[in-house]
């Protein structure tokens, strides 16, 4: 079946293969297709085949290209070295190992430590049940599913596993020897149950009696009951119990409620681990038997939606259903404390079927992501400053459309208020009488969106309101299907998106009828997410205004995402699938040949990951030109900088923070050459942003807000900035100490120290 759908052209008539075209073909049922597309990375897009006949409706897994009809490594570029490409899942890790590095940090403010403790567990839970169980399960298949770096995908794993291993360890090590000493320095004790006074421990007595008991459900393995079914990430007990009477000795599991706090309150700044309290109290759980011993052990799980798009008529419906059959997946990792029996430990490793180098041995207490708990006890002197974003991008005596008739606004999140900035607009259009229509994307938002709610005003108001919701937002599908339904209720239309495609663009579109009778569209082009909450931790940009041209691609594209058009050709937006990709690697391209003409070239590029192999071939070459490239990446990158006669002018650079760096940028030239461009957007440069997203870049003009994007950069790579620099051998330095040891500039310090300095735009 793989072969077939690799290699020969759909049924007469149709333009792309579907699961229920090739189940006819086959004799295989449909979700069987979806199955094993699914599993050996195989995405049918809705595109058909080209003037020769291949089907480029296929396109195979992400570390793969489809040329000349076969499939082969994208590493395999004529006249470019092999190995060339970094290992996409250890440069994510090497992104982690940065979180942590912020953890160990004693210059950091203590509970941000915690809280960086925190991320780098909750990061950790989320590259298993998605990366980790994805490279297994199309390994499953049989395929020799190679990545872009050449390494075998036995190998891969087996080096994955263990870098995870490795920061899991150091993980625990800085909590246990660092920040929980350093925590009860400040009166922040994190304690296990022996460490109570008799008072205390009495207290929760009386709170397991209460709350905790009756929520427990014991479960014993014995012939009349199997093994009990483990959810992912739920803590649980691994008890040995003896029947003094029979001489039976039985295991038995008792999940620790997800539903109750991770650590306990005890008295003020006083906190012991939920299972502690759980496993002082398990004669009473098992009364009249002999508890042998007790373990603590936590599973993960695959976490990756599978929906049938091309038999799904109500993708709704599907989703939730798909939801509901999440805890049943396969087990990717096992976590278990050090002192773990190895015959309790045999017991689980067999019927949880788990590799067992996917089997973390860890000091308690396991599951740290729960520290976020701690992090936010009200103690300002151990967190960062306190911070109030500008409201000065906007002018507050002056109507925001009249504002964005004369000018654009450019907007710097967290810096720049999101409420005063993206939401004004929002509200403004559901309350003024002459706009006839909005039209949003959303893809996250959060459960009490002043933004849904001025959506919903609008409606109610009598105005056509279009909301482009994104229902496969990963780990956000329920929320996402809950003020879905509250839109719909409310009277707006909402389309969810294209098959096959997720809709990740940033977009508001709003209609208004001027004074003098003529229709004006004002429109807001991001680079994050509609959602309240984040856009204070959230670093982005956005770009506000009325010029004619962004409307016209606005509005083309919002026809696009409801209507199906094949509209591909833009003014000033780059969109994805269809042109994002050309359209960057043409810019790189001019760049080359400028500076092959002896004129000035450069290219600057801010973004959340690189892994697009034509991406990082275009830049290998530009640097192999001449041309100077600066990178600027949160997360993870393939590309090798700084090899001779290959990237010796290309620089990457890192910066974590108090904010998440999630903004892009993509400039071309030095600023005052023909051809000189800056683009804002929502694509990282990955496959699945350029190829199965909806994505949008916009290009900015005016030229202080081309300068200050410009000089963003440039700040970032600044040797005076704090940062971590890649070397071609994938490892990240951190460079935040001056030969002096005196601290490096933190860049986004200095931003908020700038902008509250900023005058009004108006």
């Amino acid at each position: 079946m793989l072969a077939r759908t690799l290699g020969e052209a759909p049924p007469v008539g149709r333009d792309h293969w579907t699961t229920r075209t090739m189940a006819a073909a086959t004799g295989l049922s449909q979700s069987a297709v979806s199955r094993i597309w699914r599993s050996a990375g195989v995405d049918p897009e809705r595109y058909g085949p080209g003037a020769t006949g291949d089907n480029k409706g296929v396109s195979v897994d992400e570390d793969m290209v489809r040329h000349g009809g076969q499939t082969r490594l994208a590493g395999t570029e004529p006249g470019l070295p092999p190995g060339r490409f970094l290992d996409r899942e250890e440069s994510w890790l090497r992104f982690n190992q940065r979180v942590l590095e912020l953890a160990e940090d004693e210059n950091v403010p203590l509970l941000e430590r915690v809280r960086f403790l925190s991320i780098f567990a909750t990061n950790l839970d989320e590259f298993f049940m998605v990366r980790v169980a994805g490279r297994i399960r199309r390994m499953a298949t049989g395929l020799p599913v190679e990545g872009a770096s050449g390494l075998p995908p036995g190998q891969i794993l087996a080096n994955t596993l263990e870098t995870a291993r490795e920061l899991s360890l150091r993980h625990a090590e800085c909590f246990g020897n660092e920040v929980m000493p350093a925590l009860a320095e400040q009166g922040i004790e994190i304690l296990r149950w022996k460490e109570l006074s008799a008072a205390e421990q009495e207290e929760l007595h009386r709170l397991f009696r209460e709350r905790i008991y009756p929520v427990l459900t014991p479960l014993l393995v014995d012939p009349a009951h199997p093994f009990p079914y483990i959810s992912g990430l739920s803590l649980s007990l691994a008890v040995m119990i003896a029947d003094a009477r029979t001489g039976a000795t039985m295991f038995a599991r008792v999940k620790v409620p997800a539903l109750l706090p991770r650590f306990l309150t005890v008295a003020r700044r006083r906190f012991v681990p939920l299972e502690d309290v759980i496993a002082a109290h398990l004669t009473e759980l098992f009364a009249g038997l002999d508890i042998l011993e007790h373990h603590v052990f936590r599973v993960t799980r695959t976490r990756d939606l599978e929906v049938d798009e091309d038999v799904t008529e109500d993708l709704m419906q599907s989703l939730e259903r798909e939801l509901q059959k999440r805890r049943f997946e396969p087990a990717v990792r096992l976590e278990v404390e050090d002192s773990i029996s190895s015959d309790v430990l045999d017991k689980l490793v067999t019927e949880l079927d788990v590799d067992h180098r996917a089997v973390y041995h860890l000091p308690a207490p396991l599951d740290l992501s729960g520290l976020s708990v701690i992090a936010d006890e009200d103690l300002p002197r151990l967190k960062y400053p306190p911070f109030v974003p500008s409201e000065s991008a906007l002018p507050k005596d002056t109507d925001i459309f009249t504002t964005l008739a004369r000018q654009d606004v450019l907007v710097h999140h967290p810096y720049d208020s999101f409420t005063t900035s993206v939401e004004r607009l929002i509200d403004a259009a559901a309350a003024d009488p002459g706009v006839l229509a909005i039209k949003q994307t959303l893809y996250r938002t959060s459960d009490t969106s002043t933004i849904v709610d001025a959506l919903i005003d609008a409606a109610e108001a009598g105005k056509q309101v279009v909301v482009v919701v994104e229902l496969k937002a990963r780990f956000d599908e329920r929320a996402n299907i809950s003020w879905a339904r509250k839109l719909e209720e409310a009277g707006c239309h909402v389309v969810y998106g294209i098959v096959g495609l997720k809709t990740h663009c940033k977009m508001v579109l709003v209609v208004r009828e001027e004074p003098d009778g003529t229709l004006r569209r004002y429109c807001h082009i991001g680079t994050g997410n509609y959602h309240p909450t984040t856009a204070r931790l959230y670093e982005d940009f956005g770009l506000l205004t009325a010029e004619r041209t962004v409307g016209e691609d606005a509005t083309d594209l919002f026809n696009h995402l409801t209507g199906y058009s094949r509209k591909s050709a833009y003014r000033r937006f780059l969109v994805a699938p269809a042109g994002l990709r050309a359209g960057l690697l043409e810019r790189i391209e001019q760049q080359v040949a400028r500076h092959l003409a002896g004129e000035p070239a450069r290219i600057q590029l801010k973004c959340n990951s690189i892994i697009d192999e034509a991406i990082i071939d275009a830049l290998y070459r530009a640097s192999i030109a001449g041309v100077p490239v600066d990178l600027w990446v949160r997360g993870i990158c393939g590309l090798r900088p700084q090899l001779p006669g290959l990237s010796e002018t290309i620089r990457v650079r890192s910066i974590l923070g108090r904010f998440l760096e999630h903004s892009r940028i993509y400039a071309f030239g030095l600023g005052d050459d023909p051809g000189s461009e800056v683009w804002i957007g929502s694509a990282d440069l990955m496959h699945r942003n350029l190829d199965r997203r909806v994505e949008a870049l916009v290009r900015v003009t005016d030229p202080a807000q081309l300068a200050e994007l410009r000089g963003l950069i440039d700040l970032a790579m600044d040797e005076s900035t704090a940062s971590w620099w890649l070397s071609g051998d994938g490892t990240w330095t951190r460079h935040h100490l001056d030969s002096d040891g005196n601290q490096l500039r933190d860049l986004q310090q200095y931003l908020i120290a700038r902008r509250r300095a900023r005058p009004a735009d108006g």
